[in-house]
């Protein structure tokens, strides 16, 4: 079901990609798919005539424990209407879902007293410790 969830994401983020005034279908000229396997293993590919193309593999970690979760890995590119080509690579799993792509933001730098507040606290464990 949540290899599902993820499979459906990812296409409706595809799909929102996709310019507004093509009426014509877009044939879908390279698929595949595999699984879901016993295993929970699934992997699936996929491109469309208007160059959109995306995979994801996905696995189950911990099979079997309180901490079994699923993991999918997979990438997914399209072209906007001026032309730039737009790459996600992504992985899904217990942390949330983590996309990497040149064009997207990235966090600001830590400042340099936050660090040594972060590299104190660290070194100091007791006095967390008494509150």
């Amino acid at each position: 079901m949540n290899s599902l969830a993820i499979a459906l994401c990812a296409l409706v983020a595809v799909a929102i990609a996709a310019p507004l005034d093509n009426t014509s279908p877009i044939p879908i000229v390279k698929q595949a798919l595999d699984g879901p396997n016993p295993d929970g293993a699934y992997s699936y590919s996929y491109e469309t005539g208007n160059g959109i193309q995306a995979q994801e593999d996905g696995h189950l970690n911990n099979a079997g424990t309180e901490n079994e979760a699923l993991e999918a890995r997979g990438s997914y590119s399209y072209t906007d209407a001026d032309g730039q080509t737009f790459q996600i690579s992504y992985v899904a799993n217990e942390n949330g879902f983590q996309p990497e792509g040149a064009h997207l933001p990235t966090a600001p730098p830590v400042p340099p007293a936050i660090q040594r507040a972060l590299q104190y606290i660290a070194e100091h464990p007791e006095e967390n410790d008494q509150q």
